[in-house]
């Protein structure tokens, strides 16, 4: 995994994360962390289940005409692979 080194952190602000990562029971690199993968996911990002639900809403599907899905969906247990 790669790593980041920040340089020339200001002595309050290096205070002040590590005040913030105790607050949430972490590291001061952990909480780093956390506030970067913040930073970088993307705003009102949608998961396909929700994405699916909108679209069945926007087209009023009726609870019968979604019964068609349920029905014809294969509700057999997957089976573990084997590698040998």
């Amino acid at each position: 995994m790669p790593s980041v080194t920040v340089r020339n952190v200001p002595d309050e602000v290096h205070r002040a994360l590590r005040v913030r990562a105790a607050l949430h029971g972490r590291s001061a690199e952990a909480e780093i962390r956390e506030i970067l993968e913040k930073a970088v996911q993307p705003e009102g990002r949608v998961k396909l289940g929700s994405l699916l639900v909108g679209i069945g809403r926007k087209i009023n599907l009726t609870d019968n005409e979604f019964s068609v899905f349920d029905q014809s969906r294969d509700k057999t247990p997957a089976k573990p692979m084997d590698f040998e």
